[in-house]
């Protein structure tokens, strides 16, 4: 019987990638001096994103500093001045990035009637978040939607002191769990799904028909996965 079910939220609770694309979008469309075409640009900060968002998991920098190396290197191509200190570079991301991309979030259709069913079965499983992504941000997301109430836990690398794929092990301690009685739902097959096999857990990969990362088709697993195209698929399937 299942325990616990852990759940992804970029791409799996809320529309990660559509915000950020819409916020560049926008950015880039106010930007007259750009030096590239505007898909250029998007995929430049995409790729920049993925870079520096890598850096803070492993401790090398803070939240902060990874959002100001993105400015430090996004801005040339955009045709505009690079501030010349934190607190200038901290502005900039307030104002131009994280003000817009809050109001472009929005949380999947499926998220509330899955949460919904669960709550309803009989000796249900415990409900947590597990995301590699900042705690303070992650939160307000979840409260954004009235998805917190829902949840025994939020789980980042701040209360765990490490990232996934090695936060699996520490998550199902932090619950008080079995790993084989842990399930973990996401939309990355291999750190949602695969990673999560590998530490002992269940991995259920959330197949919403597009590469969260290339913006692509979905990609083929090269061995059998456990597989759900929407979470209101999920409690029938593996929260017995």
């Amino acid at each position: 019987m299942t325990d616990v079910i852990f759940f992804d939220l970029d791409g799996t609770l809320v529309d990660h990638r559509s915000a950020v694309l819409e916020t560049i979008g926008r950015v880039v469309r106010d930007a007259p001096g750009a030096t590239a075409p505007a898909e250029e640009l998007v995929a430049l900060w995409w790729a920049l994103e993925a870079r520096h968002m890598r850096e803070y998991l492993a401790g090398e920098c803070s939240f902060a500093e990874h959002h100001r190396r993105r400015v430090r290197s996004f801005l040339p191509a955009l045709g505009e001045a690079v501030p010349t200190t934190p607190e200038l570079l901290d502005a900039w991301v307030a104002e131009r990035y994280l003000g817009p991309f809050a109001e472009s979030w929005q949380c999947y259709p499926d998220v509330l009637p899955c949460l919904d069913a669960l709550s309803r079965l009989p000796r249900g499983p415990r409900l947590a978040v597990l995301t590699n992504g900042d705690p303070g941000q992650q939160r307000a997301k979840l409260a954004r939607f009235g998805l917190l109430e829902h949840f025994e836990a939020v789980l980042t690398p701040t209360e765990l002191g490490t990232a996934k794929p090695a936060a699996y092990a520490a998550a199902c301690r932090l619950m008080g769990t079995d790993p084989a009685r842990a399930v973990n739902v996401g939309d990355m097959l291999e750190s949602d799904v695969h990673a999560a096999d590998r530490a002992g857990l269940t991995g259920i990969w959330l197949d919403r028909g597009i590469d969260f990362v290339t913006g692509g088709p979905s990609p083929t697993p090269v061995e059998p996965v456990l597989r759900i195209e929407s979470l209101t698929d999920l409690p029938g399937q593996r929260a017995g």
